[in-house]
C-alpha cells in the first residue's frame, strides 16, 4: 500500500487525477471503475482539463461506477447517472454506450444484480477503481455488517449514510434508503485501486481501515488484502496516522 499526503482539497484532486491519467495513457482501452459523492469532484475537473488541453483520451475507455440509488431514474437530478453525466462524462470525448451503472429502477434485486455482476465479467474486469471512504468506513455502499458481500447486491442504507447524504437532496425524507452497490469481491478484483480521503470527518475511519483489523464493521479494512492500493489524502484526513 502507497499513501500519498497532499496539502488540500486540490492538491488531492491533482495527484489523484494524474494516477487516473497514467492508466489512460498506458492502457487507453482501460475499464475505470467510478465513484460519486463530493470527494472525487476535483479529481474529475482534473481530468476534464487535461482532456481539454489534449493529454489524455477517453473515447476508447470504459466505466463502471460503483453503486446506484434504488428508485432513482438516470434523469433524476439526485441519481448517480445524472452526476456521472454531469461531472465527466458530458464533458469528455467518452462513449456513454460504454458506461455502466447499475439500473436504479430495476425492482428485481436478483436480476440486477446478475445483469451488472455479468457486465463487469463482460468488459474484462476492472483495470483501476477510484473509491472515496464514508465515514464509517463504507466503500462503494458496503455498509458495517456482519460479513463482506461478494458481488452487487442491493443495500438497506445505514442512518449515518442517509444523514451524511442528505445534503444533496431537499430534506433526509427524500433520501432513498435503498442502493444497488459493487460488493467488496468486485472491489477487490480490480488490479488496481485508488482510495482518497478530504478531511478531519474521514480521519477515524480511514486510520482504522488502513491500520486497523481486517474486519466487515470496518468495509474498508479489506484494503489491507490487496496488492495494489494507492491512497490519496489531505493532511487532516491523515492526521491519525
Amino acid at each position: 500500500m502507497i499513501i500519498h499526503k497532499a496539502k488540500d482539497y486540490e492538491d488531492m484532486s491533482r495527484k489523484a487525477a494524474n494516477i487516473i491519467s497514467a492508466q489512460i495513457i498506458m492502457k487507453p482501452k482501460a475499464v475505470l471503475g467510478l465513484a460519486t459523492g463530493a470527494t472525487p469532484t476535483g479529481v474529475y475537473r482534473q481530468l476534464i482539463e487535461r482532456y481539454q488541453k489534449g493529454d489524455v483520451d477517453f473515447s476508447q475507455i470504459a466505466t463502471v461506477n460503483l453503486d446506484e440509488y434504488k428508485g432513482l431514474s438516470s434523469n433524476n437530478k439526485q441519481s448517480y447517472h445524472y452526476f456521472m453525466n454531469r461531472y465527466l462524462f458530458d464533458h469528455v470525448n467518452i462513449n456513454k454506450g460504454n458506461t455502466y451503472m447499475p439500473n436504479g429502477l430495476e425492482e428485481d434485486e436478483a436480476f440486477e444484480c446478475n445483469r451488472y455482476n455479468e457486465i463487469i465479467h463482460s468488459i474484462g474486469g476492472i483495470d483501476l477503481q477510484l473509491l472515496g471512504i464514508g465515514e464509517n468506513g463504507h466503500i462503494g455502499f458496503n455498509e458495517p455488517g456482519e460479513v463482506f458481500e461478494k458481488g452487487t447486491h442491493c443495500v438497506a442504507l445505514a442512518e449515518h449514510t442517509i444523514k451524511v447524504n442528505a445534503k444533496f437532496f431537499s430534506s433526509v425524507k427524500e433520501v432513498p434508503t435503498h442502493a444497488y452497490s459493487m460488493g467488496i469481491k468486485n472491489i477487490m478484483s480490480a488490479n488496481k485501486i485508488l482510495l482518497i480521503a478530504f478531511g478531519v470527518s474521514k480521519a477515524k475511519a480511514l486510520y482504522d481501515s488502513l491500520f486497523g483489523p481486517i474486519v466487515p464493521n470496518a468495509p474498508a479494512s479489506i484494503l489491507q488484502l490487496h496488492n495494489d492500493v494507492t491512497v490519496v489524502a489531505d493532511e487532516e484526513a491523515l492526521s491519525l496516522v
